[in-house]
């Protein structure tokens, strides 16, 4: 039976927080250089975080076979099991790649046509175009290496994963100041196209890891069986709730946007960095929540209840503690951190009025993360689709098309947010409450 103490909850929560932010640090970074070079710097800038955002929808998504195979994984480790799900670990991997290429073809030749919905004309279409139709090469490499990821989150290990990733975030670093930048003599400035791929560079090296400590780690192997495991179809059953959650979680991340870039490009750049951090802000406080998923799991298949109320109780504590620190810290350097994306003064002037929004909202996101990583550790993939959902057309859609009617622009985007997650937060402990409290006696 897991003992759910600071100890064991910290020892998966630190190494996943790391391992969470690596991927947002690779946008963030991209955004930072772009928004600095002297050709076209705002434009750059908008074009990078609308790729960015339309990256991460398109990887959440396809990415939540991850969080199915990991509570799979969980709740056999919980009930010794293992041996159950030996070859629907290679099954599912399997399908990751092969979906990863699908999604590329697709998005890769309609790149124009995609961020023309995203409302990108001109130099900033252009360059979004071209930017992520490289960036888009990374998709089998990501989606691969999240599945593996999924395997040892599973097997209550975060820190294979967080050595992949941080090995991953800190190539990357130096890749983009060497490709964007170039070295005069040596290495000739490639703008934007250089981040895309630095990006590409850094995932084929984190894949290469994330293979090694699977073969070298872990119980499992590659070799695909031919007859299809019996848990294929619950892992596709839950990755299919999960996609649609996430589908309705990335829509409003997409009008976010759309209705930024209408406002115009000053407004899509500032949008772009509020984005970013926010997204960052969200993987930092989900190594909690990744946690909760794999020690959830775990508790579940050993039926241990009181252990998962315990759970909820500790993890809400810490996340809502991060969020706090992760506030004081950059309201200390609320000024400055606009600065380190761009040196446009009608940019900045809009993020830093809207900045405190972000703040602000951060403990509501912990509550909201932490509980939604502990109910994917449960299996409870339905009711996680329907809280987004409403969250989504009852929430946040009225509220933003109220706010733009209003005059609002950003100020819009984002109490639509805070709405949004207010929604998520609430229905998530409700549920739990309802569902664990008399059990845990």
């Amino acid at each position: 039976m897991a003992v759910v103490n600071f100890k064991n909850i910290n020892k998966l929560a630190i190494p996943a927080i790391f391992a969470g932010i690596a991927e947002p640090l690779i946008s963030l970074t991209d955004i930072a250089i772009i928004g600095n070079v002297e050709q076209d710097p705002v434009e750059a800038l908008a074009a990078a975080g609308i790729v960015g955002s339309f990256l991460s929808a398109i990887i959440w998504i396809v990415a939540q076979t991850k969080t199915a195979i990991s509570a799979l994984v969980s709740q056999h480790l919980g009930a010794n099991r293992i041996h159950a799900v030996k070859t629907l670990v290679p099954q599912a991997i399997f399908f990751n790649f092969l979906l990863s290429l699908v999604i590329y073809a697709i998005t890769a030749y309609f790149a124009s046509a995609i961020f023309s919905a995203y409302n990108a004309e001109g130099k900033v279409l252009s360059y979004a175009a071209n930017y992520y139709q490289i960036r888009a090469i990374g998709y089998p490499l990501t989606l691969v290496t999240f599945a593996l990821f999924g395997v040892f989150r599973g097997l209550q290990n975060t820190l294979w994963a967080m050595k992949c990733s941080l090995t991953g975030a800190f190539l990357n670093v130096g890749l983009d100041f060497l490709l964007v930048y170039g070295i005069e003599g040596w290495i000739p400035a490639m703008h934007l196209e250089g981040a895309a791929w630095a990006s590409v560079i850094a995932q084929t090296v984190m894949l290469i890891m994330a293979l090694y400590f699977f073969f070298k780690k872990t119980p499992f192997h590659l070799g695909l069986s031919r007859r299809i495991n019996p848990q294929m179809r619950y892992l596709l059953l839950m990755s299919g709730n999960l996609f649609v959650r996430t589908a309705a979680l990335n829509f409003a991340i997409y009008l976010a946007n759309a209705y930024a870039t209408d406002y115009g490009k000053n407004y899509i750049a500032a949008q772009s960095i509020l984005m970013n951090i926010w997204l960052f802000f969200s993987f930092f406080i989900d190594g909690y929540a990744n946690a909760g998923n794999a020690m959830g799991g775990r508790l579940l298949g050993a039926k241990d209840y009181k252990g998962l109320w315990l759970l909820s109780k500790k993890i809400s504590k810490y996340s809502v503690m991060i969020a706090i620190i992760l506030i004081g810290l950059c309201s200390l350097f609320y000024n400055e951190i606009g600065m380190i994306f761009s040196k446009e003064a009608p940019v900045l002037l809009l993020f830093s009025s809207v900045f405190w929004m972000v703040l602000f909202m951060q403990p509501v996101n912990a509550i909201a993360f932490m509980f939604d990583g502990i109910f994917k550790g449960l299996g409870e993939a339905k009711f996680l689709r329907n809280v987004l959902l409403a969250a989504t057309f009852l929430g946040f859609t009225p509220v933003l098309l109220i706010g733009d009617y209003l005059g609002w622009d950003l100020y819009a985007i984002w109490i639509a947010f805070f709405v949004w997650m207010l929604i998520r937060s609430s229905a998530l402990v409700i549920k739990f409450r309802r569902k664990y409290l008399h059990r845990e006696a």
